[in-house]
């Protein structure tokens, strides 16, 4: 299976200063990755339509976080900014598109107030990887980890096609499970900001552990 090379169409110097940031919680883009949406809030059908006049077609993904003590929520520093590469428009206005993970990005100042959506000034330096090649995890244990997590799927009544997760590449397979396991938002932000594929998947291994000693013990309390 080839490696997506959308990355490739930007270097450091391509990156804008500013993109707008959509906030959706548990929805996580890893670079080289591509995240499906469902477009319909006014406001982010006007951020998509922005978005599509620029050159470089960006949305940055985040997490929002809850502050303690208040209702407010606020944003995590640390984002994916992803490329439209495919949208469609339904018949009552909505959009289905596809965002190709490009780089994990630093908020450095909300530009609150100018637009119906969030647009956010951002730095892009310190994650210089994601713009390269697809990266391996020389450790990866895939056998091990495939059991792993057959009895998380079983445990959460969950099916997956497992020819394709034994044959996809590491980075493929441990972005993907990152993406889509059912995990609380400030899970889905450690995934994101593992500084390596090798501590991504160590990441994945550690939450997909505490999800079936959780589901133990709640089993034992009924």
């Amino acid at each position: 299976m080839a490696r997506p090379s959308f990355s490739g169409m930007f270097s450091a110097v391509d990156l804008p200063e500013t993109i707008p940031v959509f906030p959706l919680p548990g929805a996580l883009l890893l670079p080289r990755a591509r995240l499906p949406l469902h477009i319909f809030e006014p406001r982010y059908l006007a951020m998509l339509d922005d978005t599509l006049k620029t050159s470089h077609r960006l949305i940055g993904m985040v997490q929002p976080r809850e502050v303690p003590g208040s209702d407010e929520r606020k944003l995590h520093a640390i984002g994916c900014a992803g490329r439209v590469t495919a949208f469609s428009e339904t018949e009552d206005g909505r959009y289905m598109l596809t965002l190709s993970g490009i780089s994990r990005f630093r908020i450095t100042r909300d530009q609150a107030g100018f637009t119906p959506y969030i647009r956010a000034d951002v730095a892009w330096d310190g994650f210089g990887r994601d713009l390269g090649p697809g990266e391996d995890d020389p450790g990866f244990d895939r056998e091990a980890f495939l059991k792993l997590l057959g009895r998380f799927f079983a445990s959460r009544g969950l099916s997956t096609d497992w020819d394709s997760l034994r044959e996809a590449e590491d980075e493929l397979l441990i972005s993907s499970l990152s993406m889509l396991c059912p995990f609380a938002p400030e899970d889905k932000q450690a995934l994101l900001e593992a500084p390596s594929l090798s501590t991504r998947r160590e990441t994945l291994v550690t939450l997909i552990e505490f999800a079936l000693r959780s589901g133990n013990d709640e089993e034992k309390m009924q």
